[in-house]
């Protein structure tokens, strides 16, 4: 970690998108929500990532880069993993379906002979 400090614009850039977040989970769900900031974070460290191209190592933009790096990491923690629902059960038996066999159920077992209301005159 450097000791360089994100400058104040990326650090409100980040707050914003936090917040954002917070606001979406209770509207479109956690999923979604973290689906959305992180693309929206992923922008912003591209921008950072050109500028500091264009400008130079001696500027701020690496602690930009850094802090923004940071946040990915803590929003995709938040998800569980780079996969939504790969670590669940759950998920990953819902996505498989169920095998469809033309057997019965529970088949006949072999009871023996059944003279059970029939006549025995045939």
């Amino acid at each position: 970690m450097s000791t360089a400090t994100p400058t104040d614009d990326v650090t409100d850039s980040i707050a914003y998108i936090e917040m954002h977040r917070q606001e979406m989970a209770k509207e479109a769900g956690h999923a979604a929500a973290c689906g959305e900031a992180l693309r929206k974070l992923h922008e912003l460290l591209e921008q950072e990532r050109a500028a500091l191209q264009l400008h130079g190592p001696d500027t701020s933009h690496p602690a930009n880069i850094e802090a923004v790096a940071l946040e990915i990491k803590r929003v995709k923690q938040l998800t569980g993993g780079a996969k939504p629902g790969a670590n669940s059960r759950k998920a990953r038996f819902r996505s498989q379906p169920a095998p469809r066999s033309h057997a019965p159920h529970n088949p006949a077992r072999n009871k023996g002979r059944r003279t059970m209301g029939r006549r025995g005159d045939r």
